[in-house]
């Protein structure tokens, strides 16, 4: 899914990225922390396990069609009224396979059987894998105090991971990010996806304000905002 297609599905305007650009400035105007807010259409490929249960589905319909065979070879003897030759039966077993393989491939690319095919462990490892790719390739851990975090959504998956530097992690407990994080998945499956992320940035600013509290000199080190992401590249 491409920056466009996702913008699109999120229904969002100019507007919806004011106000996620507002609420990460308003929650850091209180604190020394850094908020990072990133969503990406899907955190990894996973034409493996799409393929797999496409090679599934050909194999189980090979298996069904195995015992009709002679009703196969009858039926078309009956139509061409001559002899099927001995390559008929294998041609139309292959040409079978590979229409139910291909049909179940594209069905597996639906959201919903998608989430249903791969495995939820593994959906969870690659979203978590994606979310800490992003904290480095965006920078967020360069801050000053290490006091950055990085609020990840991956959409078509609908988990959310919130990865805090090394001078958070110190001071914050994981279980409490993994809490927003939790709060926010559930409030964007209701749709209402800029309020979901205006409240959990506000929560994630209070978090910092309790333990990075703000300064006189306290620089805008990363730029506030949502950052719409590509598919994974691997």
């Amino acid at each position: 899914m491409k920056h466009k297609s996702l913008i699109k599905k999120l229904s969002f305007t100019e507007n919806d990225f004011e106000r996620i650009k507002k609420a990460v400035a308003d929650s850091e105007a209180k604190t020394t922390g850094e908020i990072a807010v990133a969503i990406a259409p899907e955190s990894s490929h996973y034409s493996f396990w799409e393929l797999l249960a496409a090679d599934c589905f050909a194999a189980i319909v090979l298996a069904i069609m195995l015992p009709f065979s002679e009703k196969i070879r009858n039926l078309y003897e009956m139509y061409y009224w001559q002899l099927a030759p001995g390559w008929i039966l294998p041609l139309f077993f292959v040409v079978s396979c590979f229409a139910a393989g291909t049909i179940a491939f594209y069905l597996c690319n639906i959201p919903f059987i998608d989430r249903i095919v791969i495995p939820k462990s593994v959906r969870n490892i690659s979203v978590t894998h994606r979310a800490f790719r992003y904290f480095t390739e965006s920078g967020i851990y360069e801050t000053a105090e290490h006091s950055g975090i990085l609020v990840f959504v991956s959409y078509m998956k609908r988990q959310v991971r919130i990865v805090a530097d090394s001078g958070i992690s110190k001071k914050i407990s994981q279980d409490l990010w993994d809490l927003i994080a939790d709060e926010l998945a559930e409030n964007m499956k209701k749709g209402k996806v800029t309020e979901a992320f205006e409240t959990a940035i506000a929560k994630c600013g209070e978090l910092l304000a309790e333990n990075f509290p703000n300064h006189k000199e306290n620089p805008n080190e990363f730029p506030d905002g949502l950052v719409i992401l590509e598919d994974a590249e691997w």
